[in-house]
C-alpha cells in the first residue's frame, strides 16, 4: 500500500535554487493585486478625482494615472527588485536590443496581422465603450499623437513585468515553456473586466510575444507590437 509522505517544509522555497523564482511569484501576487485595485482609472475616478486633477481634466488625469501606475508598479518595482535583491543587470530581463534583425523581421510580419485582427474589434460596442482610455485623444491630431506617446509608458511597465521580470526571470528555474505559460496566465487574468474578445486574445498574445522575447532576448519587439496594437485599436475606434 502506498503511503503519503506527511512531511512538508517551506524551507526549500527560499533555498539557493528556488529563491529567485519564489520572490518573483510572491511579488507577482502582491504587485498585480495592488495594480488591479489601486492602479486603474476607476480607482482614480472613484477615490482621487475629487482631490486632484491636471488642468481640471479628470478624464485625462485618470488615463495618466493608469499609465503611471503601470510604469511604477509593473516596471520600476520589479526593476528595483532585480537590482537590489537579485543583483543582476536589467539586460538579463530583456532591456537590450538583442537579436534586433530577427526582431525587425518578426515585427514586419506580425504588425500587419495584428492591425488586421484589430479592425473588427474596433467596431464592437464592448471595445468602443472601453477605448481609447482617454476619450479626448480624438480631439485633434496633436492630442492623439501626444496620447499615443504617453500610452507607451503603460506598455513599458506591462512588457517589462510579464515578458521580462516574470518570463525571463522564471525561465532559468522553470524552463522556457513553463515561463511563457505562467506569464500568459497572469497577464490573461489581469485582463478580466475587459471585453471578452480581448481576454481570449491576450492568451495568444502572451504566447506569441513570449516566443519573440525568448528568440530575440529583447523586450523591444514585443513592446512595439503591443503598443502598435493599442494605438491602432484607438485610431480605428476614433477615425473609422
Amino acid at each position: 500500500m502506498n503511503k503519503f509522505n506527511s512531511s512538508f517544509s517551506l524551507g526549500g522555497l527560499f533555498g539557493r535554487e528556488n529563491r529567485k523564482a519564489t520572490i518573483i511569484l510572491l511579488s507577482t501576487s502582491v504587485i498585480l493585486t495592488t495594480f488591479r485595485y489601486y492602479g486603474t482609472k476607476d480607482f482614480y475616478i472613484n477615490h482621487l478625482a475629487s482631490a486632484f486633477s491636471l488642468y481640471g481634466n479628470k478624464e485625462l488625469t485618470s488615463a495618466l494615472y493608469a499609465f503611471s501606475s503601470s510604469l511604477i508598479l509593473l516596471g520600476l518595482l520589479p526593476a528595483l527588485t532585480i537590482k537590489s535583491i537579485f543583483h543582476e543587470p536589467l539586460s538579463n530581463y530583456g532591456v537590450r536590443l538583442g537579436d534586433w534583425q530577427w526582431g525587425l523581421k518578426a515585427f514586419l510580419i506580425l504588425a500587419p496581422v495584428m492591425m488586421a485582427l484589430t479592425l473588427p474589434s474596433s467596431r464592437m460596442e464592448s471595445f468602443t465603450a472601453e477605448y481609447p482610455l482617454y476619450q479626448g485623444a480624438g480631439a485633434s491630431p496633436f492630442n492623439f499623437v501626444a496620447y499615443s506617446l504617453l500610452y507607451l509608458t503603460y506598455y513599458l511597465g506591462w512588457e517589462f513585468f510579464f515578458r521580462g521580470y516574470m518570463q525571463l526571470g522564471l525561465a532559468t528555474r522553470l524552463g522556457d515553456g513553463n515561463a511563457i505559460l505562467i506569464q500568459t496566465l497572469a497577464s490573461c487574468l489581469l485582463h478580466i473586466g475587459k471585453p471578452d474578445a480581448e481576454i481570449y486574445s491576450s492568451i495568444l498574445g502572451g504566447i506569441v510575444w513570449g516566443i519573440v522575447v525568448f528568440r530575440t532576448r529583447s523586450l523591444l519587439p514585443a513592446l512595439l507590437l503591443h503598443w502598435l496594437l493599442g494605438i491602432c485599436l484607438d485610431a480605428f475606434v476614433l477615425y473609422l
